[in-house]
């Protein structure tokens, strides 16, 4: 039986990526939900950084599509087949779907999943009154938690799923370069469940607010070599164990691995599509791993998040740092991409 809210509009209004840098708003027909979908009535998204790329041209997708990925609001209709949800009840999108039957998802590696459905990407996104998900892609969100915190569930979950592919545990000291939602995110996590941060950034604002948060600033000065250098010996008298690549430049990428200490382990969050460049004898000679971290586990990492924000043990909403309105979203965009916001947020 599929349940609905009584809706006394057709349509909606829904944020196309017509071209490189052109947004436009256009009214659309309202989704309807299929066998084991709901439909959420967008309140709040996250602009992130793969959205600011993706409308800058760097990334060109096939058509004018929504666009966006970082969507929470509430249920407004069920599909059929769909059991023990709710109308009103309080969702966040989980935005890549995995296709669950090819070899990489059968055999738990769903994040590379080369059939999975990304939503703002290769499906209809998050920036528009209303979306259609898979239910079991849609957390609903307890009461104690804030709209605030809700809507950065999903960057919280790529930073999360960071931190546990490494082998670093709680006590140990790890470094973070790059200071973007992932980065300052990465760092609250790990600082909130015992680890020692140092945290490398370009931007004084974001370095700032990564100090606020308890993180160790360890930003290096000149030429390559002279930051390969003091990165170096800075890691190395520090103890570091891993290094997170949260900043997605091929220079932070070759930075990292000339500077990382020995044993120590390369986490790349980042995604740089550009050539770094790396020693091979510097990686086996002193035992180093380069670990890559994709997206998040599914169903472990949101619920995983989900937790700790409802335990009070990590605060996300700290990274906001604007809000704007979904007709205001291009000039968004042109604000996130100069690099100096946190995280701006889309209120529909």
């Amino acid at each position: 039986m599929c349940v609905e809210f009584e809706i006394k509009k057709f349509k909606m209004k829904s944020a196309y990526l017509i071209e490189p840098k052109n947004i436009r708003i256009k009214e659309v027909e309202i989704p309807e939900p299929k066998f084991g979908e709901v439909r959420v009535k967008i309140s709040k998204i996250g602009v992130c950084g793969s959205d600011v790329h993706i409308y800058l041209g760097h990334r060109l997708l096939e058509k004018p599509i929504i666009i966006g990925h970082e969507g929470f609001g509430i249920i407004d209709k069920i599909g059929e087949g769909v059991e023990n949800r709710n109308l009103g009840e309080r969702v966040v999108i989980e935005p890549n779907i995995p296709c669950r039957n090819c070899k990489y998802c059968l055999s738990g590696r769903g994040t590379i999943c080369s059939n999975k459905k990304v939503l703002g990407v290769n499906q209809a996104g998050c920036f528009a009154e209303f979306i259609v998900v898979p239910a079991d892609f849609a957390w609903s969100v307890p009461n104690e938690i804030s709209d605030e915190n809700a809507v950065t569930i999903e960057p919280m979950a790529v930073a999360y799923h960071s931190l546990f592919s490494s082998n670093a545990k709680p006590g140990d000291t790890i470094a973070v370069i790059g200071l973007g939602a992932i980065g300052l995110l990465l760092a609250h996590l790990a600082i909130a469940l015992g680890y020692k941060v140092l945290v490398t950034e370009i931007n004084e604002s974001k370095l700032k607010l990564a100090t606020q948060i308890g993180g160790i600033p360890a930003s290096p000065t000149g030429n390559e070599e002279e930051q390969i250098l003091q990165l170096s010996k800075i890691w190395e008298e520090n103890d570091v164990v891993a290094v997170f690549e949260c900043a997605g430049s091929a220079f932070t990428a070759s930075l990292v691995t000339a500077s990382a200490p020995r044993g120590s382990e390369i986490v790349l969050v980042g995604l740089s599509e550009k050539l770094a460049t790396f020693r091979p004898l510097k990686i086996a000679r002193e035992g180093i791993t380069i670990v890559p971290s994709i997206i998040y586990d599914h169903p472990f990492d949101f619920k995983r998040v989900l937790q700790l924000i409802q335990s009070k043990v990590i605060n996300p909403s700290f990274i906001i740092s604007r809000e704007m309105p979904l007709e205001d979203l291009q000039n968004a965009l042109e604000i996130a991409a100069k690099g100096d916001d946190s995280k701006i947020i889309i209120n529909v």
